[in-house]
């Protein structure tokens, strides 16, 4: 079924992985999805509502949750609902700009989400370190800059990465081999090594990555610096519950995305990228508002 095409101009479309050929997995796969969709659309609206209607939660913490959760909202939006209509419909087809789209979405929400999430570090640390600082360095003007800061941030690095994925010439067919566009999947169908432009990008996102880690963890060092230096027990206990669902959510997100982008390539198999897949664009989304 692999069409052989010699130019990406002919391309007006991908295949992606199908699950399953069988009508029954893929409707339990539609139905799984469903649950999983519904269950994100659910935890996360409610935290946006919560935030966005209680004046008591008008406060820096709860401002970047709210982030948080348009995030995670649309990071599932863009994978989710499209592999569960090629299940229902059983076909496998996205358009050619439907997969750039794709792309660039999932790239855009999720690294603004890690630099919120960088962000909200920061936010712990100054409550915690600097507690009397707090209401002067997070300042509502300030919160709303480091946001749109976040998201500025997640913009440029998805223009990026899209317009040099989608500039490579592509002739190993149009199957992708997950169930969304995903630019590890594209670049198995370039035909050039383009091996210098693939590592500059590569190498300009892992030092964004690596700084960003560095500087929560260096954040966390000090907060828990901080709290151990409490006397009250109350305060420490109250200073680790302000902090742990933060710690989870960077854990389950960053451990991930590690494990999908530095994995070795020895190890990679179309199952284990799936499940991979699945584990950082469908997972952290769906179980942020729980932690929460």
């Amino acid at each position: 079924q692999r069409h052989q095409m010699c130019n990406s101009s002919s391309l007006n479309e991908f295949l992606l992985l199908a699950f399953t050929d069988t009508r029954e997995l893929q409707l339990l796969y539609f139905m799984l999805f469903l649950g999983v969709y519904l269950a994100a659309l659910l935890g996360n609206g409610l935290i946006i509502t919560a935030v966005a209607c209680d004046h008591r939660l008008h406060t820096p913490m709860y401002f970047f949750l709210l982030n948080l959760a348009l995030l995670d909202l649309g990071s599932i939006s863009v994978t989710v609902p499209k592999s569960m209509a090629n299940s229902l419909w059983d076909t496998r087809a996205i358009s050619y700009s439907g997969c750039a789209a794709q792309v660039f979405l999932l790239l855009f929400l999720l690294s603004a989400e890690y630099s919120l999430l960088t962000v909200m570090a920061y936010d712990r640390f100054v409550a915690i370190c600097r507690p009397l600082h707090y209401g002067t360095v997070m300042g509502s003007r300030a919160c709303v800059k480091m946001a749109a800061a976040a998201w500025g941030s997640g913009f440029l690095n998805a223009v990026m990465h899209t317009a040099n994925t989608f500039s490579i010439p592509l002739c190993q067919g149009n199957v992708v081999e997950q169930f969304f566009c995903e630019i590890a999947q594209i670049f198995k169908l370039s035909c050039s090594h383009s091996f210098l432009r693939e590592t500059g990008v590569v190498v300009v996102s892992l030092s964004l990555f690596f700084g960003c880690f560095i500087f929560i963890v260096l954040s966390y060092v000090q907060i828990f610096t901080a709290v151990q230096r409490m006397p009250s027990e109350q305060g420490r206990h109250k200073a680790f519950s302000m902090c742990l669902p933060h710690l989870a959510v960077v854990s389950l997100f960053v451990s991930t995305l590690i494990f999908a982008y530095l994995k070795p390539p020895s190890i990679s198999s179309p199952s284990l990228d799936l499940m991979v897949a699945v584990l950082y664009a469908v997972v952290p989304p769906t179980l942020n508002p729980l932690i929460y």
